[in-house]
């Protein structure tokens, strides 16, 4: 029996981690893909190949293709993150720094609607199937919900301006952004084992699963609402101040557990960190909005969130070493907040360049 659980906890490292490194690989070409493309179709191309992907994991229980399956999710997830924020960049242009803040931080809030829903749906009716097939319905539903997000977007993305994106006009500053560079990896490892062993330590301490389900959509359901409220400031606040805030706040949100793994706790913790996790990506957009040219924007992004796909991809592995220490789990926990409060003064370092 132990030997079945360990087989199953590598087999879903390994698609975490093929799906993380397709991350990192859809990060890398957003950018030359919107340039050859255009930024709206690859966004479109992209909402349809996660949603697809996702579907036909359902199709297969052979290891190697949904390890295929997942890489390309992660490629299309990582081109839909990026050019999704250089659409909502273009859109807030002309706009008061509040009002275009308020833009990038509804539509990277967006993210906890779709954390919500599995959250709420999931476990209910996995609950209710025989393991040895429920859990395809799962990939069924959460690639349905994909495929009604894909749908409900189009009609914003056609009445979107494209992002300019010129072929030739030389490199994007990445100097000028090297404090938040850094400090997005660093989010990148903190962040990732923050999600990865937070279940895990809840459950250790004796949560159970309908606990751990309420965990989730709390999370999901705080974060919806994140955007409206850190968007305005976010759009106001000047060099690394806007990312090193909200970092901080991630920071206790992840610490919180490590205080008391009460169910209280555990709902603190979802409401702190949920209120400010998916904020990071659109303060970091923020800055950069205001240092990098219009046409070197898509690119910066990309860059961006190059940096914290590999943070991501190196979270797991870092985090997984010091879980299997005398701590456990609770080694890796305090390992995310401990990564996740050295990015805040890196972040800050962040100076206010002009374009």
């Amino acid at each position: 029996m132990r030997a079945a659980l360990d087989w199953s906890f590598a087999i879903a490292g390994a698609m975490n981690a093929a799906n993380a490194l397709g991350y990192l690989v859809g990060a890398l070409l957003a950018a030359r893909l919107a340039t050859r493309f255009g930024a709206r179709n690859v966004f479109l191309f992209g909402l349809a190949g996660t949603a697809i992907t996702v579907l036909l994991s359902a199709a297969t229980a052979s290891t190697p293709l949904l390890l295929v399956l997942r890489l390309l999710s992660g490629i299309a997830g990582a081109a839909t993150f990026v050019l999704g924020g250089a659409l909502v960049a273009k859109l807030g242009e002309g706009l008061t720094g509040r009002r275009a803040g308020l833009l990038l931080g509804c539509y990277f809030g967006g993210s906890g609607i779709g954390i919500f829903c599995s959250a709420v749906a999931l476990p209910p009716l996995l609950g209710a199937l025989d393991p040895a097939t429920g859990w395809r319905w799962g990939w069924v539903v959460l690639g349905v919900l994909a495929g009604f997000a894909a749908l409900g977007a189009i009609p914003a993305v056609l009445r979107s301006p494209e992002p300019v994106t010129e072929r030739g006009r030389g490199r994007w500053p990445v100097a000028k952004l090297a404090p938040l560079l850094l400090a997005y990896t660093l989010f990148g490892v903190g962040y990732i084992a923050y999600m990865t062993f937070i279940v895990a330590f809840l459950r250790d301490a004796g949560r159970s699963t309908a606990e751990v389900t309420v965990f989730w959509a709390v999370l999901g359901l705080v974060s919806i609402g994140s955007g409206f409220l850190w968007g305005p400031p976010l759009g106001a606040w000047s060099g690394g101040r806007g990312p090193a805030i909200v970092l901080s706040v991630v920071t206790v949100g992840a610490a919180i557990p490590l205080l008391s793994a009460s169910a209280a706790m555990a709902i603190g913790s979802a409401v702190v960190f949920g209120v400010a996790f998916l904020v990071v990506a659109a303060a970091m957009t923020a800055v950069a909005q205001r240092i990098v040219p219009a046409h070197q924007l898509t690119a910066a992004i990309g860059g961006l969130t190059t940096a914290f796909a590999l943070g991501q991809c190196l979270g797991p592995v870092l985090a997984g070493v010091l879980s299997d220490s005398a701590d456990g789990v609770r080694a890796g926990l305090l390992l995310s907040a401990v990564i996740l409060l050295i990015a805040v003064p890196i972040a800050a370092a962040q100076r206010q360049h002009t374009r």
